[in-house]
């Protein structure tokens, strides 16, 4: 699929794409109306660095298999406890579980809305891996 979806469909289906891969504790932050530089952020813990990576490879990959879309900009630090994907109109935080506790990216940025689980799971369900049948 490589259909043009707007930013906060978008967010929705990266937070899924990240729980289907055992992302833990993902959260959408909606700061168009608190940022200049981006409509979402997609925040997600891992329990090891070695998950932090993994994660961060494969929503990558899935994005540009599923998008044709390449992320804009990428970092990683060298021990892979906080990865941040940035596709323009969301940014995704990959964090080792410790250091988004410690950052807690949240808090700061308490004045931005946050997307409900239940919303960004029925919003994305198309783009489900495990689909019912």
């Amino acid at each position: 699929m490589t259909e043009n979806i707007n930013s906060y469909k978008f967010a929705c289906i990266l937070a899924r794409f990240l729980d289907e891969k055992i992302a833990k504790d993902i959260s959408i932050l909606n700061i168009s109306n608190v940022s200049s530089f981006a409509d979402y952020f997609v925040i997600c813990s891992a329990q090891t660095n070695t998950q932090v990576k993994a994660l961060t490879e494969n929503l990558t990959d899935k994005v540009k298999s599923t998008f044709s879309r390449l992320p804009m900009g990428r970092e990683n630090d060298l021990k892979n406890r906080w990865n941040l994907v940035d596709y323009g109109d969301v940014v995704v935080h990959i964090l080792h579980q410790e250091d988004r506790d410690a950052y807690a990216i949240e808090k700061f940025w308490n004045h931005a809305f946050s997307i409900p689980r239940e919303t960004w799971l029925k919003e994305s369900e198309e783009y489900s891996e495990y689909k019912e049948v």
